[in-house]
């Protein structure tokens, strides 16, 4: 072992061949964009050049999975969504990185541990990088909250001030409250069956102090807090959302909360800096600020960077991802509006000043929860998805809809070999 450390450790230096060229799948998004206008500054420090192959998310997963399944992937790392951060693994696709850390020094103690937990170890061995986040919270309009004639009709329903809610239940009463006499939706909902429904009731389970299994991997969705959140949610979708929230997806929550048609939506904490932008969404801009879920955790989530076990350039593309992971960088990335998943980003005096909800997104993703990690996640999302779906549409009884939901965790776990 420190024989192959030792020549790791000499391979990760500045002898690294010229004319090197390393090649990923990513995500055609900004994010993207902003590492590649450092490309450059890399090349010109290693010799290494990287080339990125940009594509919509719904082509990723297959894409990656033909990769990893051939003898040599056209792919030398690959930033992975915490969707496949348990599949990937579990198939002995992806290469170890504890040895790379150890070798050239590298640093964990910068990132935050939710997401080392989420897109960073598996069943205790590190495969993964933290490369992004997109932790959710919830996002309101301050303009609402201060209108008197508001504040004054509350107060008299309620009696209590108008304000930011602490609870899950004041959230909803709130959200109510605002569709019945703000002239806006409560909240800008993305009901959507699948990837966008699940997301959304995660926070809402994980801020009714329920969860989807306990530490030995045993279902418990089908609980009291499992009910009460379910609840809370139908009665949100059904009664504070706006028109067609069921068939809603993340676009569509954001059209609305663009133009001033909700007072509230729970989403990703970087959908802030696009409804602040006057000219993105000047009905909303200087309107909306950035809280935590009320009551509980939101849903953690984020990207990884990894090297296939099948990549040809295991040490360079290890150069590759410690140097864009570096704390200088990141902040680069931080700067031209990356969603860091280091400590140190958002702390960052510069960062603050340019971003200072930034503050706010930190105590977000310190806090946040993750969904379960294992080879069916995915899979989780449709199966738990469809009968969120059925129960917001009062298809479903609440208590059935999360027996039958529960049931088909367990199926999927016990095809994972997390339960007998």
């Amino acid at each position: 072992m420190r024989w192959f450390l030792a020549v790791l450790a000499a391979a990760l230096g500045f002898s690294l061949a010229q004319g090197v060229v390393l090649r990923a799948l990513m995500e055609d998004v900004p994010e993207t964009r902003i590492i590649e206008e450092l490309l450059p500054q890399f090349e010109k420090e290693t010799g290494i050049r990287v080339e990125f192959e940009k594509v919509q998310y719904s082509a990723m997963h297959d894409k990656l999975v033909a990769q990893l399944l051939a003898p040599q992937s056209a792919y030398d790392f690959l930033e992975v969504d915490f969707l496949w951060a348990g599949e990937f693994p579990a198939a002995g696709w992806l290469e170890p990185l504890e040895p790379y850390v150890k070798a050239s020094g590298f640093d964990l103690s910068p990132y935050f541990p939710s997401m080392l937990d989420l897109v960073g170890r598996y069943q205790g061995t590190l495969y993964m990088i933290p490369m992004y986040n997109y932790a959710m919270g919830l996002i309101y309009r301050k303009d609402l909250l201060a209108r008197k004639d508001l504040q004054d009709k509350f107060r008299a329903q309620y009696r209590r001030p108008l304000a930011l809610p602490k609870t899950l239940e004041e959230y909803v009463d709130l959200s109510l409250f605002m569709a019945k006499n703000a002239g806006v939706a409560g909240a800008a909902m993305q009901g959507q069956r699948g990837d966008p429904n699940f997301m959304e009731f995660s926070n809402y389970l994980f801020a009714a102090g329920g969860d989807y299994v306990d530490k030995a991997w045993r279902v418990t969705l089908a609980s009291l807090q499992g009910e009460k959140a379910l609840a809370l949610y139908v009665r949100n979708i059904q009664q504070g959302a706006q028109k067609g929230a069921l068939n809603a997806n993340l676009d569509d929550t954001f059209r609305v909360m663009c133009q001033g048609g909700a007072f509230s939506m729970i989403t990703y904490w970087w959908m802030l800096p696009q409804l602040d932008d006057p000219k993105q969404c000047p009905k909303v801009a200087g309107k909306v600020a950035l809280a935590p879920v009320p009551g509980g955790a939101g849903v953690n989530g984020g990207w990884g960077w990894a090297i296939p076990k099948n990549s040809a350039q295991k040490e360079a593309a290890w150069r590759f991802i410690s140097w864009v992971e570096s704390k200088p960088i990141v902040r680069e990335r931080a700067l031209k509006g990356h969603a860091p998943t280091r400590k140190d980003a958002f702390q960052d005096p510069e960062v603050l000043r340019k971003y200072p909800y930034y503050k706010e997104a930190e105590r977000i993703i310190a806090g946040a929860k993750k969904v379960p990690i294992f080879a069916y996640t995915a899979e989780m999302e449709d199966v738990v998805g469809r009968e969120i779906s059925l129960a917001a549409a009062g298809q479903k009884a609440v208590k059935q809809a999360l027996q039958d939901a529960a049931k088909g965790l367990e199926g999927l776990l016990r095809k994972a070999g997390l339960l007998r």
